[in-house]
């Protein structure tokens, strides 16, 4: 009984849309998993994204950071560059567009809006980690395979847990910039976790992704190991936990 729907929701006067797909036989409120999209857009793969989050029993919410109707290309790196590198360059254009997602989400009738994560691709992961980085009161925030590097704007008290899923070969994140994240992470107080995966370039997750020149290759070993990862960080999101029994 998945049902998807597009919907429209606004940043000041830009208009973004969003992708929403959740099992309609259930009537319920149920948590919300917002899904950031690389620097192509919110595409296809995104909001297949929103749909496996569905899949799980949430909400999926693909997120709209560029305006509804505007997308880049597979291998346009230029095209796609000009798209991401305002956001990337401006961290409080990039936090405001987030942010509305996440109140566009919390207005849904099926959410429960205590109950809130986000996950994101590449540029995506770079945007759920301003979500957290906004102070936003969210449950956790996972990167996969995105870029880490703190943008121009200070940080107000990080509230999220956060998860990190990252490929040791991966060009585009260097390990000093992986190091310099724990960093933050830690100075921060945040319960953080980063997952790494060996011989795993950038995009491992996606398909598509197959210009190891470029340094995108998927890879489905650690495709699996990072689906189980972020399931296993949703239930602790969402499912109160019981306390562990360690012998003394």
């Amino acid at each position: 009984m998945l049902k998807t729907e597009y919907i429209e929701y606004k940043d000041g006067d830009v208009t973004l849309e969003a992708y929403v797909a959740y099992d309609d036989s259930f009537s319920g409120k149920r948590p919300c998993v917002l899904v950031a999209h690389d620097w192509t857009g919110r595409r296809d793969y995104a909001c297949a994204g929103a749909e496996r989050m569905a899949e799980f029993g949430y909400v999926g919410f693909a997120l709209d950071v560029y305006g509804k109707g505007v997308f880049g290309k597979d291998g346009d790196a230029q095209g796609n560059s000009a798209l991401m590198m305002p956001f990337v360059n401006d961290r409080a254009l990039l936090r405001r567009r987030v942010l509305a997602a996440l109140t566009a989400a919390q207005s849904l009738s099926q959410v429960d809006d205590s109950n809130i994560a986000a996950m994101g691709y590449c540029f995506g992961g770079m945007s759920v980690l301003e979500l957290a980085r906004s102070g936003a009161l969210v449950k956790g925030v996972c990167s996969i395979h995105g870029l880490l590097g703190q943008g121009d704007v200070a940080n107000k008290t990080i509230r999220a847990k956060v998860l990190c899923l990252h490929g040791h070969d991966d060009p585009m994140v260097t390990p000093d910039q992986l190091l310099a994240f724990e960093q933050e992470m830690t100075a921060a107080n945040v319960d953080w976790q980063v997952h790494v995966y060996g011989g795993t370039k950038h995009a491992f997750t996606n398909p598509a992704a197959n210009n190891p020149d470029f340094g995108t290759v998927y890879n489905q070993a650690a495709t699996r190991r990072a689906d189980h990862a972020l399931a296993n960080f949703l239930n602790e999101l969402f499912v109160e936990l019981p306390p562990l029994d360690v012998a003394p």
